[in-house]
């Protein structure tokens, strides 16, 4: 092989080589390109995440508050309810010794 074949055959595997880099270049860009509208769409779909996020983060608080609320009612009522069975078992007893009195009265 002469000089100039040599060179000759250089050039061309550089040139190969050269074009099979820029289709390599022009597929990767091809592909990982991303158009102004996916972008626009990636964005509008950030936004309504962030405001899920927010719609739920008030709905957790609400939830909270009202658990708070429901709890404290309840207690209110369970401690009604023993002042009121309380009173019930007093007036069960009294209305038993007044009946004791009663009948003794009336065997007098």
């Amino acid at each position: 092989m002469s000089r100039t074949e040599f060179v000759i055959a250089t050039a061309i595997i550089l040139f190969v080589a050269f074009c099979l880099g820029w289709f390599a270049n022009w597929l990767i860009h091809r592909f990982t390109r991303v158009a102004a509208d996916d972008v626009a769409q990636l964005d509008r779909m950030a936004q309504e995440l962030h405001e899920a996020e927010e719609t739920r983060d008030q709905a957790i608080t609400y939830l909270q508050q009202r658990e708070a609320e429901l709890t404290n009612q309840l207690a209110q009522t369970e401690a009604e309810l023993r002042a009121a069975m309380d009173g019930l078992r007093d007036a069960r007893h009294e209305t038993e010794e007044l009946r004791a009195y009663a009948e003794g009265q009336r065997a007098l």
